[in-house]
């Protein structure tokens, strides 16, 4: 039973954004999040605010880079890896630069 009242609560009509109530339905999805907008008993589109798409585009990204980093992790010869102590000392870097240096953040 909760399946269908969510279902309920989360979509909405075709005929109220023809009623000009689409100010109110932006202001809801913000609200409380996604709707399904139904046209002809049939789901049409679904909305959703900028930051939870922005947060869907940004999971659906991280999820195809980390299976690319799989796959190349599977596939790589680590005979053929240089350690970063020998990466390091051919840049010139130093413990007391990395300790230096500002934190990184990889997104």
């Amino acid at each position: 039973m909760d399946g269908v009242i969510s279902v309920i609560k989360n979509t909405i009509s075709i005929s109220q954004f023809n009623r000009g109530m689409a100010g109110k339905i932006f202001k809801l999805v913000k609200d409380t999040g996604p709707k399904v907008v139904m046209k002809n008993n049939v789901p049409e589109c679904v909305l959703l605010s900028p930051e939870a798409y922005m947060k869907l585009v940004d999971e659906a990204n991280d999820a195809r880079l980390a299976l690319l980093a799989e796959r190349r992790l599977k596939h790589e010869d680590m005979s053929k890896a240089i350690p970063a102590d020998d990466v390091f000392k051919e840049l010139g870097i130093t413990a007391e630069d990395l300790k230096s240096g500002d934190e990184v953040s990889l997104e």
